[in-house]
């Protein structure tokens, strides 16, 4: 699925953020050089910019999920935008209404942004490709397709540790087959030049073919983990272990889950990353999670930062407001 015909404006801005895969270098390094100018308003006596002041958000959220709703809605007010948060699988659609009355409803509402999260692969394109010219789509998670939000910060949190990515081997554990992050993942650390890319999983977890994305696949934990300098753990859904795709939690702890002895083998400042929410004892180990070499907490905070300076580009290309991270709003 190519989205970036759709994502870029007649200037080459972003118009629509939907997925990584397709974009240029550049303008990975322009989100998060602009992310970098709003990394420190949360730590500002007032929290705001005046940059979307006057603008509507809707969060369009078709299947729940509070980490990154919040951090949405927290991003788009600390940009002084009016937010419209929606639990639409509670309402609408189970009304019988369709998704495009739903969209016309809110476009009649005059916002000027849709934050989509939805089941199924595609619908923030589909959303994208049928809403007003003035309204920007950003994509919080679409079926496995992407969660291009996600993949940035991760990019984010790894460029404060480590800022050189060709010098990077990366490893990412667990079920890449149904993972949107993954995917995404991938896709930017190709873009930005990481020297390798591992996926590690059982073979029941892994896709036909990725190895065309340009990874290298492991179904051995300890061999996938020598000497990478940055690890990223996927939440596993409780669901594959009801679906004879796994044997056990503790099967698959025993053999994926990142244990302080698995650790040791990847560089000595290597660090741990995990999208969130934790399974712990599953995924990973808590003295993992909580060490001095996990990023985790960091990448909830970088991810308001991610989605504030998406959020303001997008916005630049629909009415040439500037995205950068500026002065605190004085009122």
């Amino acid at each position: 699925m190519n989205d970036s015909n759709i994502q870029l404006d007649d200037n080459g801005h972003l118009k629509h953020f939907l997925t990584i895969e397709g974009l240029e270098r550049s303008l990975l390094l322009n989100i998060l050089e602009t992310a970098e100018t709003f990394s420190g308003v949360g730590a500002r006596a007032v929290k705001k910019v005046p940059i979307l002041r006057g603008k509507t958000v809707a969060n369009l959220f078709f299947e729940p999920s509070t980490r990154t709703r919040t951090t949405f809605e927290l991003a788009a007010k600390r940009l002084s935008a009016d937010i419209l948060s929606l639990n639409i699988s509670n309402s609408a659609t189970k009304k019988g209404e369709s998704l495009l009355d739903t969209l016309h409803t809110l476009e009649a509402m005059h916002c000027d942004m849709f934050i989509v999260r939805h089941a199924n692969s595609g619908a923030a394109h589909f959303i994208a490709s049928h809403v007003a010219p003035n309204i920007s789509v950003i994509n919080g998670g679409d079926g496995r397709h992407a969660h291009p939000t996600q993949a940035m910060l991760d990019m984010f949190t790894i460029r404060k540790h480590k800022p050189d990515f060709s010098k990077l081997r990366v490893a990412i554990v667990g079920d890449i087959l149904h993972s949107r992050v993954a995917r995404s993942e991938i896709h930017a650390l190709s873009i930005l030049g990481a020297s390798e890319i591992r996926v590690i999983g059982p073979r029941t977890l892994i896709p036909w073919h990725i190895e065309t994305m340009g990874v290298h696949i492991f179904h051995d934990m300890n061999a996938g983990l020598k000497d990478v300098d940055v690890i990223v753990v996927l939440r596993l859904q409780q669901e594959r272990m009801r679906s004879a795709l796994l044997p056990s939690e503790s099967e698959y702890f025993r053999l994926y889950g990142l244990t302080e002895e698995k650790l040791a083998l990847a560089k000595p400042d290597a660090i741990v990353m995990h999208p969130g929410p934790i399974n712990r004892g599953i995924e990973i180990d808590s003295r993992v999670a909580d060490s001095r070499q996990s990023v985790i907490l960091q990448q909830v905070s970088h991810g308001i930062a991610i989605r504030m300076a998406v959020m303001a580009m997008t916005m630049q290309s629909q009415s040439g407001i500037q995205p950068e991270g500026g002065h605190a709003d004085p009122d």
